[in-house]
């Protein structure tokens, strides 16, 4: 969220692209790539997952085996595949407000994917708790 808002800010306002702003941008491909290793770790141990792959026909008409064992994982990827692209695509432009432009179009992209993947609490059709005790 942070790095969208500095690039709409850059972007609108014509902000010089300052190492901050590359640090930035830097982080955000960084920290999304250490949250993939992470997702993945989770995605193999999970007993939902488990379950999808030993009975993948019956489990694909299940909607939240299905939401959990492929629909989640492939938004999530698309998301960090879009982070990734907007993160070198704005390092390599040559204009401060066209790295601004790149990273605010092609993180805001990511994030709206992210999101409607997210098992948010109030889904109607898929839904977990926001906090679980353990």
């Amino acid at each position: 969220m942070f790095a969208i808002f500095r690039a709409y800010y850059g972007w609108l306002l014509k902000s010089g692209f300052s190492g901050f702003d590359n640090n930035v941008r830097h982080w955000t491909a960084t920290i999304t790539h250490i949250q993939l290793i992470l997702g993945l770790w989770l995605y193999f141990i999970s007993p939902i997952v488990a379950y999808f792959l030993q009975h993948f026909s019956t489990a694909m008409h299940e909607r939240a085996i299905r939401f959990f064992g492929m629909e989640h994982i492939t938004m999530m990827l698309i998301g960090i595949i879009l982070i990734t692209i907007g993160s070198a695509k704005a390092k390599r432009k040559t204009t401060d407000r066209e790295k601004f432009k790149t990273m605010a179009i092609w993180f805001t992209l990511a994030l709206l994917v992210i999101l409607s993947s997210v098992p948010w609490s109030f889904s109607p059709l898929i839904s977990r708790p926001n906090f679980r005790p353990f």
